[in-house]
């Protein structure tokens, strides 16, 4: 199914739907950083037309996933040594930070989003399904910020998780299999520890409330 006939089943613009693809094509691997993200190419392979690619296109550069070369076009942003390292440590910090907040204003519907991307999680933990995986714990971590109803800190855990290249988190298991089954385990029981605390946290919120 081309885009065009998927977004008559959903309420977002053809530019996102594009960008969408395109993120999860990047953070999967499809596109190493560098790789030209030829306008034509993937109008064609989306059955599209160029004007929402390009606009797709500039929703990516906007978010720090490519970079616009003057004359040329635009690629998959490549990163030092530097740049990695940072992002990476951003990262970590805003993560802490954004469930710090969500354990008190995260609402029933919300926790009940993280299950059911932990219970998705669970489906996917063979190899071959790591960028499924990654996906779904961005998602899952992308939910925590929105639970924490900060705007502002939203917005900034946008840019920095788009500006760390998510497939270095499982390029580790792909050089070495037998860490799999260790990666994937620690990882659910990483985002279990945070669903429990959302809970804690709304069960504090609750009693205080009522007392």
């Amino acid at each position: 199914m081309s885009l065009t006939a998927e977004k008559e089943l959903t309420h977002k613009p053809l530019k996102e739907e594009i960008f969408d693809a395109l993120h999860r094509q990047i953070i999967a691997g499809k596109y190493s950083p560098g790789d030209w993200l030829r306008q034509e190419d993937i109008a064609s392979q989306m059955g599209v037309s160029m004007t929402p690619v390009r606009e797709a296109l500039d929703l990516l550069v906007a978010a720090g996933l490519a970079e616009r070369v003057p004359y040329r076009g635009v690629r998959v942003r490549e990163m030092s040594t530097q740049d990695i390292v940072e992002a990476y440590g951003l990262r970590l910090m805003l993560e802490a930070l954004t469930a710090r907040e969500a354990a008190v204003r995260i609402t029933p519907e919300q926790i009940s989003g993280l299950e059911k991307i932990m219970d998705e999680m669970k489906k996917h933990v063979k190899l071959n399904e790591m960028p499924q995986e990654r996906q779904l714990s961005r998602e899952f971590h992308s939910l925590i910020a929105e639970a924490s109803g900060n705007n502002l800190l939203i917005k900034m855990y946008a840019v920095v998780t788009n500006a760390f290249p998510d497939w270095l988190l499982y390029e580790a298991v792909f050089r070495k299999p037998e860490l799999l089954a260790s990666s994937v385990a620690q990882t659910y029981e990483e985002h279990s520890a945070i669903v429990n605390c959302a809970l804690k946290g709304r069960c504090r919120q609750s009693r205080t409330i009522i007392s």
